[in-house]
């Protein structure tokens, strides 16, 4: 996993388009977020998770002010739904949401159909605090929120060596999985 930059943009929207084909944020949203996520004043964390190939597997956001975060987006292909990079990513996020923006709470909407993304958030401590009616369009879909008012704590998801997707390879990386860029494997502007 890495810090999303300038360069992932068109392959995060094409993820992204994939992943959330009725609701999917636009390129210029993306832009949008990048600019307050560098520098001294940062507020936000965009992260990728980068296939073996070199292409992009998963990503999420979130946007921290005032001691409280807020993931904005968590997608992964479905190719990769199952292996544990969606727990990567929201631990990646929880941790930079306490580490490095001092957060408290962080809290998260996600449609109200999606089953496999709201255990992933209660196996993390989120818990339900409210509906925004009609939240995600055009398809007139429900938000549940949810709030984690313990994100510092120890994470409830899966942890690297255990469970049916355990790897079995150097740093408990299966084949294909996803795994960290090496230092310095970072495309210059």
């Amino acid at each position: 996993m890495r810090e999303m930059r300038w360069w992932d943009i068109e392959p995060v929207v094409a993820l992204e388009r994939e992943v959330f084909p009725e609701d999917a944020w636009s390129e210029g949203m993306f832009w949008s977020e990048l600019a307050y996520a560098r520098g001294a004043h940062a507020t936000r964390r965009y992260l990728v998770a980068v296939a073996p190939d070199g292409t992009l597997a998963g990503y999420g956001g979130l946007v921290a002010v005032d001691g409280t975060g807020d993931v904005q987006t968590l997608g992964v292909l479905p190719a990769y739904r199952g292996t544990g990079l969606g727990a990567r990513l929201l631990d990646a996020l929880l941790s930079a949401a306490t580490a490095d923006f001092g957060c408290h709470e962080v809290l998260l909407e996600v449609r109200v159909d999606n089953h496999p993304a709201r255990r992933l958030y209660e196996r993390f401590g989120f818990v339900p605090i409210g509906v925004r009616r009609g939240y995600y369009q055009p398809g007139n879909v429900d938000a549940l929120v949810m709030r984690n008012g313990r994100p510092a704590e120890p994470r409830h998801g899966p942890r690297a060596g255990t469970g049916p997707h355990a790897a079995t390879g150097p740093d408990n990386v299966a084949p294909g999985a996803v795994t960290n860029a090496p230092p310095g494997d970072e495309r210059k502007p």
